[in-house]
C-alpha cells in the first residue's frame, strides 16, 4: 500500500490544551508521526511526498475568511501586549451569524470552536501540507490504486468550513473526498475514530452528494458533546445521508463490529464507488482520551471488514494518541484491511 506524508507537518508542535479547567500537556504531539510511520512501515507502506495543488482544493470546503485567519493570526496574535506564544481563544460569539470582528482575539474566538485548537509559528504550515497530503492520496485513487493511507496530522475531522477545534485545522478526509466528488466519483466518508467527526457533518450536512457515516463513543458526556447524536441525519438535499452510530463508553470489538454492519449495509446502499476511512485509532482500550475499549487485534477484525466492501479505500488519519500500541494497532488495521 502507497503512503503519503511530508516532512514540514512535523513543525506544528502544540504545547497545551484546556480540559476541565486546567491547563494540561497537549496529546496531539510531533512524536505521533514517528510511531505512525513506524506502524504503517510495519504494515508494508512505502511512504511518498505529497504534490503542492495549492489552496483550490483546500478552499473548495474552507471560506476564504478562515484561509485568510489561519495563515495570519499568529503574526497577529504575537503583536498583543504579554499576548501568549499560543493562539488560544477566551471569547466566543454565541452564533455563526454574530457579527465578524476586526480584533485578532475576536477573530480567535469566531475561527476556534474551543481551547484545544492552539495556533502556533508552524501550525499554518503543517495544516496545509497534512491537506495536500490527504490530496495527493485522493489523487491516487483517481488513478487507479486500491488502497492508500495518508499520514494526516495535524488531523482534521473535528474542522468545519471556518472553525477549527479539537486538534483540527482543515479537514482532510472532507478534502479527499470532495476532490473525488469533482472528479466523477461518489464518495463516502466513514469515520471511525471515538470522537464524533463533528466538523465532517458540518461541512456536508446539507449536501446529498457526499454520505458522512460516524462511529463514536456518545456524545452526551464525551468530546465533541453538541454533535453527534444519533438523531442528526441531515438537511434539506442531505436529509438521510448522514449517519451517527453513537456508542456507549467502553464498548469492545463485538458490539462494534456489529455497528460497523450497519455503517457498511449504509455505505453500500449510497452507491459508494470509493471510500475515505477517517482513521482514528483512538477507540483503543488504553488510549489516553479513552472512550471505547477496542483491542489491537480487534483493529485487525473492522479492517478486514471494511475491506469486505470491495471499495477503493483511502485512509487519511485522525486521532490515536501516544499509547505503547499505537503503532502497532496501525500495522493490525492496515493488514487486516490487505489481507482479507
Amino acid at each position: 500500500m502507497k503512503a503519503i506524508f511530508d516532512d514540514r507537518q512535523w513543525i506544528h508542535d502544540p504545547k497545551h490544551f484546556m480540559a476541565n479547567g486546567t491547563r494540561l500537556p497537549n496529546p496531539e504531539q510531533p512524536r505521533r508521526i514517528e510511531v505512525l510511520q513506524a506502524g504503517a512501515k510495519a504494515a508494508g507502506c512505502g511512504f511518498q511526498t505529497p504534490e503542492d495543488h495549492g489552496l483550490g482544493p483546500i478552499a473548495a470546503l474552507h471560506s476564504p475568511e478562515y484561509l485568510v485567519f489561519l495563515q495570519t493570526i499568529h503574526d497577529r496574535w504575537s503583536r498583543i501586549e504579554n499576548a501568549s506564544d499560543e493562539v488560544i481563544p477566551n471569547v466566543h460569539p454565541d452564533r455563526r451569524t454574530a457579527s465578524y470582528p476586526r480584533s485578532a482575539v475576536g477573530q480567535a474566538g469566531y475561527h476556534q470552536a474551543d481551547t484545544s485548537c492552539p495556533i502556533a509559528a508552524g501550525t499554518w504550515k503543517a495544516a496545509y501540507w497534512s491537506a495536500q497530503s490527504a490530496i495527493s492520496g485522493a489523487d491516487l485513487m483517481l488513478a487507479g490504486d486500491q488502497s492508500a493511507y495518508v499520514l494526516s496530522r495535524p488531523p482534521g475531522h473535528h474542522a468545519f468550513g471556518d472553525l477549527a477545534g479539537g486538534f483540527c485545522f482543515l479537514n482532510n478526509s472532507g478534502i479527499a473526498a470532495e476532490r473525488l466528488l469533482k472528479a466523477g466519483k461518489r464518495p463516502a466518508i466513514l469515520d471511525v475514530d471515538v470522537h464524533h467527526g463533528n466538523g465532517t457533518q458540518g461541512i456536508f450536512y446539507e449536501r446529498g452528494d457526499v454520505l458522512t457515516v460516524s462511529i463514536h463513543a456518545d456524545p452526551e458526556r464525551f468530546y465533541p458533546f453538541f454533535w453527534g447524536h444519533a438523531h442528526e441525519r441531515g438537511e434539506g438535499l442531505g436529509r438521510g445521508a448522514n449517519l451517527n452510530l453513537p456508542l456507549e463508553r467502553g464498548t469492545g470489538d463485538d458490539e462494534y463490529l456489529k455497528t460497523l454492519d450497519t455503517a457498511l449495509e449504509r455505505i453500500h446502499a449510497f452507491g459508494t464507488d470509493v471510500l475515505v476511512v477517517a482513521l482514528g485509532l483512538d477507540a483503543y482500550e488504553k488510549d489516553p482520551l479513552k472512550g471505547l475499549a477496542i483491542t489491537t487485534p480487534g483493529f485487525s477484525r473492522i479492517g478486514a471488514a471494511i475491506a469486505g466492501l470491495g471499495l477503493p479505500t483511502l485512509f487519511v488519519q485522525e486521532g490515536g494518541y501516544l499509547a505503547d500500541e499505537l503503532g502497532h494497532n496501525l500495522t493490525s488495521f492496515l493488514t487486516g484491511f490487505e489481507t482479507a
